[in-house]
């Protein structure tokens, strides 16, 4: 099956039956297995583990209780990564709330589910909720305090506070942290041909706005003698703006950036991290593009198909069949609505958005590079006949978050 093929939701259903999709009734290999014949499992997750007011995830993570980190522990147990990349974790400088959640939650088996331990991990600070001083979008004046969709919308990254829809890296692997790069500082108007919309921005505006809503880090995991970069972001949406598409275009160019990082030295050149490195990854390195990228190839509001950008790049070696769910297909069967209408097989959905527009959506990819052997993967979304069908809410408990976690084994070396 073509990854990147058209499919509609009829033929996608049809077809369903021969489909292998990744469901609990046949768990993906264990750690043990994987490293036997060297395979290391990548994945992503939007957990929604974000809070409404600074502190207040650390506060829930401060005891073994919280519903909903329970439930984001265990469907990261049920998967069993080795690297993992985590969307919307509200980041602090001290970094609490990570070492919180390792071990009052991830060191604690849940309903069965095994403990899994992350000797290494990554965060670093995020432009979300960062204030620019600017009123960037033209219609509040100058917004200082933090706490209101006012301030959000005119800071780098929409947040009601400094951290607030962070990131973090967990890996098994040692993370080479000398050699980890973030380009959370770099301009949009230093990409060359950017689609920064015309006339919207005012030139101090222009002169100050960073590319990226949230950050880009380029974290090298250590896997025996071989070096992985995992290379991690979160895109704002393309949506939530007007007629001038801000946020679809600074999408588009978040993921580009990307492109142009693995393109090569004159696509890359361009590029300078935070410590004022320039360029982008060396030729032949291997790496895993891994995040929400709020773009989907087929259906929803992206900005000239931007994760097309990614999907069809020479670097990226995609593997047979896309990740996938048996839940996806009957989520989009079930809600009906704007689901009806898509293009892109319901099959490879990542995440639940309903039924009105843009409805279920694939917007979470790990892709592996070439020189990297993809294996096999999948979308953790069970079906309603599921036990495990409670970990994405079924009315009775706590969703653990709109997306579902995306996984990828690769052999290395």
């Amino acid at each position: 099956m073509n990854p990147t093929g058209s499919f509609s939701r009829r033929t996608a259903l049809a077809s369903l039956a021969g489909a292998a999709l990744a469901t609990t009734a046949a768990f993906p290999a264990s750690a043990a297995e994987r490293h036997g014949r060297r395979a290391v499992r990548f994945a992503t997750f939007n957990a929604s583990l974000n809070r409404g007011t600074q502190g207040a995830l650390i506060t829930d993570l401060s005891t073994p209780d919280n519903a909903q980190a329970r439930n984001v522990a265990e469907t990261i147990q049920r998967v069993d990564p080795d690297v993992l990349l985590i969307n919307e974790f509200d980041y602090d400088e001290q970094g609490r709330a990570v070492r919180l959640f390792l071990r009052n939650y991830l060191a604690v088996g849940h309903h069965g589910a095994k403990p899994v331990r992350f000797p290494y991990h990554f965060t670093g600070p995020v432009n979300t909720g960062v204030a620019t001083g600017l009123d960037l979008d033209g219609k509040n004046g100058v917004v200082t305090t933090p706490g209101s969709d006012a301030y959000g919308q005119d800071a780098y990254g929409y947040g009601w506070f400094p951290g607030q829809y962070g990131m973090v890296v967990l890996s098994k692997f040692p993370i080479d942290r000398r050699a980890v790069r973030t380009f959370q500082r770099f301009l949009w108007k230093d990409m060359p041909a950017n689609v920064m919309p015309p006339g919207y921005y005012s030139e101090e505006a222009r002169a100050i706005l960073r590319l990226s809503s949230k950050s880009h880090w380029d974290v090298p995991v250590c896997i025996g003698h071989d070096t992985v970069h995992f290379l991690v972001s979160h895109p704002t949406p393309p949506t939530f703006d007007g007629p001038e598409d801000r946020n679809g275009r600074r999408n588009h160019d978040e993921i580009r950036l990307w492109a142009d990082y693995v393109g090569g030295h004159r696509r890359s050149a361009y590029l300078y991290d935070d410590k004022g490195r320039r360029g982008g990854l060396r030729a032949g390195a291997r790496f895993v593009i891994a995040g929400d990228n709020n773009a989907d190839p087929y259906d929803g509001d992206s900005y000239a198909h931007a994760i097309r950008q990614l999907l069809d790049h020479p670097a990226v070696r995609l593997p047979q069949a896309p990740p996938a769910s048996e839940g996806g297909v009957e989520a989009a069967r079930l809600q009906g609505g704007a689901n009806a209408s898509h293009l892109g097989d319901p099959a490879y959905d990542t995440s639940d958005f309903g039924d009105t527009a843009p409805g279920n959506l694939r917007v979470d990819y790990v892709l592996p590079s070439r020189g990297l052997i993809p294996g096999a993967n999948g979308v953790f979304w069970p079906t309603s006949g599921d036990p495990l069908y409670r970990l994405v809410g079924n009315g009775a408990t706590v969703a653990t978050s709109d997306h579902r976690l995306v996984w990828q084994d690769v052999r290395v070396g």
